[in-house]
């Protein structure tokens, strides 16, 4: 079993709240974490057919079954249940009575904001973070080993084939969430979109020349980039909004939540493949911006992190915004330090006065520099 480092957080939010709702994409790890974490709470699986229809046709019965509490597991299923379940809560000051999972962020945060605003907390749950998946034996051995394989527990942990995985959720994906929150006619369509969005990780996302590649109009691009934010397949980076009295670009990034998942639809077939492969670079930066976001969530936060970009060309890969203070972190695949590396660094300390911020590389080491620079091995990605 590996220890999440969500666990005390989730936790602490059950001392101090009605319910937890864990959200996260499938397979992520959210209902071992919620068994885990509250071994003594029945664990109910609204997938399950008879459950689901149970709760649908008599919520209140339902309930009362559960009335000392439980797990609902996949309850973006039964989201009606929700409004239901305020009652009981509002009766009772009683602290983490209920903790509930969903793998769909759409469906299950507008029944949450309207049903059970005040009384659940939300953590959203990726899967596994560099800091856990050094509990697994040899899987930080290589860097190119783990952009491949992503971060996955059945993928990491039970060592499940990538090449198999992979392609099977992308099919349960498609066949399932995607038509729960979409009716969307043509899936294969819908599939060639999945495929052209890996291959534009890390780049500002332009709408009308995604349009133009899938054949379809802006609109439903639109649409589909929202099916694939509800549902924790991509996430889309903002641009920093100070403009330090330069024209700024306004477009986000586009990465996914797993490197996996992206050499998977990129058809890349081994980790060898990476070495030279094009896109390397692209997701080793969606590796590093994952982590970042990974460490956020993990404490119950949201997300702090940005990009910055000038019309004139210069750019910072990812900026932490922690109020008063913005931390610059520039981000290089390659093992080997050069002083290219600093280049953005040196911009920023000009443009903005203060010097530091971070640059995180795909080599072994972890060094001081001048100016509180500092470079920073991936395998140990600090918290902020």
């Amino acid at each position: 079993m590996i220890k999440r480092q969500a666990t005390d957080k989730i936790k602490s939010l059950a001392k101090a709240f009605k319910a937890v709702a864990i959200v996260g994409p499938r397979q992520s790890g959210k209902t071992t974490l919620a068994r885990m974490c509250f071994p003594d709470k029945p664990y109910v699986s609204l997938e399950n057919p008879d459950y689901r229809n149970f709760a649908l046709s008599d919520p209140n019965n339902f309930l009362k079954k559960y009335k000392d509490g439980a797990i609902f597991d996949e309850v973006q299923r039964t989201p009606e249940l929700l409004s239901y379940l305020q009652q009981i809560l509002d009766e009772s000051p009683e602290k983490g009575r209920f903790i509930l999972t969903g793998s769909n962020n759409f469906l299950l945060v507008e029944k949450l904001t309207q049903s059970l605003a005040g009384r659940a907390a939300y953590l959203d749950l990726l899967p596994f973070s560099v800091r856990e998946m050094a509990e697994i034996p040899d899987a930080l051995e290589d860097l190119n080993t783990v952009l491949f394989r992503g971060s996955y527990p059945s993928v990491q942990a039970e060592h499940i084939p990538p090449t198999a995985w992979y392609p099977s959720y992308i099919r349960t994906y498609v066949e399932r969430d995607v038509r729960q929150i979409r009716n969307i006619e043509n899936l294969l369509l819908f599939e060639k979109f999945l495929g052209l969005c890996a291959g534009r990780v890390g780049q500002q996302l332009k709408y009308s020349a995604l349009a133009s590649e899938v054949g379809v109009d802006y609109k439903t691009i639109q649409s589909w980039l929202g099916i694939l934010q509800a549902s924790y397949i991509i996430h889309l980076l903002p641009p920093y909004y100070k403009n330090f009295n330069k024209r700024m670009v306004k477009s986000p990034k586009l990465y996914f939540y797993d490197t996996g998942l992206v050499c998977s639809l990129l058809r890349i077939k081994t980790p060898d493949d990476l070495y030279l492969h094009p896109y390397r670079g692209a997701i080793f930066e969606n590796f590093v911006v994952n982590e970042l976001i990974k460490n956020r969530f993990n404490q119950g936060q949201r997300s702090n992190i940005y990009y910055w970009r000038s019309q004139d060309g210069h750019e910072m890969d990812v900026v932490i915004d922690e109020g008063l203070t913005q931390i610059p972190i520039e981000i290089k695949s390659g093992t080997t330090i050069s002083g290219s590396y600093f280049k953005g660094l040196k911009y920023w300390e000009k443009l903005t006065g203060n010097p530091g911020g971070f640059v995180f590389y795909g080599g072994d080491d972890t060094q001081e520099r001048k100016n509180k620079q500092r470079v920073v091995t991936w395998r140990e990605i600090p918290d902020y």
